[in-house]
């Protein structure tokens, strides 16, 4: 398809699909003239992936790079690919380790990850920034006087587990190897908002069937 086609079709304005290319966000079409280029499904699926990050997700642009510089990446195995990715994607600033709440959050969350069994997830703790924010939102929680500690968050690890068996079996759906990280990193970005509001719509049907509406 022409640039036209492919900006009717992605609903991209050419301006910002010449942008991307000029970026290198997005692979140059085939050259079928000196001033015309052939895209195809590939393209567009990587425009609307480009598109979801940038408007949708607010990820920068040089943040994008990188995480579809992982993504291409095929000389990874897909569990690294995909860390890869997911650790581009914008991340909270890392907490202080002097600080005390740091400490004992730590301490829980590392807790938490031995009781739960995820010994992955604790190897990879001093790299994971997701590790990182984990120990941030507890230790913040704690310092408010709101007291997490594993026994606390582990029941929440169990029900996240089955989340992600649900994400990974949804992710296995899709042919290739590129398409199936393409879509764990289009679910991170987008399909949190759709899970906290799950979560939120569970907390008031919960209430009103335990405290009534009126």
């Amino acid at each position: 398809m022409r640039l036209a086609a492919l900006s009717e079709r992605s609903g991209v304005p050419i301006a910002t699909i010449k942008y991307y290319l000029r970026e290198g966000l997005l692979a140059p079409g085939r050259r079928i003239g000196a001033t015309t280029a052939d895209y195809d499904e590939g393209h567009l699926r990587r425009l609307r992936l480009v598109r979801a990050l940038i408007q949708d997700g607010q990820v920068p642009v040089a943040t994008t790079r990188e995480v579809l510089g992982h993504i291409d990446d095929d000389s990874l195995g897909r569990t690294i690919r995909l860390g890869a990715a997911l650790w581009a994607l914008p991340q909270p600033p890392a907490p202080n380790e002097d600080d005390p709440a740091v400490q004992a959050a730590r301490r829980e969350v590392d807790r938490m990850l031995q009781s739960l069994g995820w010994e992955t997830a604790r190897e990879l703790s001093t790299l994971s920034p997701v590790h990182r924010s984990l120990v941030a939102a507890v230790a913040t929680l704690m310092r408010l006087g709101y007291p997490v500690d594993a026994e606390l968050m582990a029941p929440y690890g169990e029900l996240m587990h089955q989340a992600a068996v649900r994400d990974l079996d949804h992710v296995e759906t899709f042919p290739s190897e590129e398409e199936k990280v393409e879509a764990a990193v289009v679910g991170a970005v987008l399909f949190k908002p759709v899970l906290e509001a799950l979560h939120r719509l569970a907390q008031e049907e919960e209430s009103a069937r335990r405290y009534g509406i009126e």
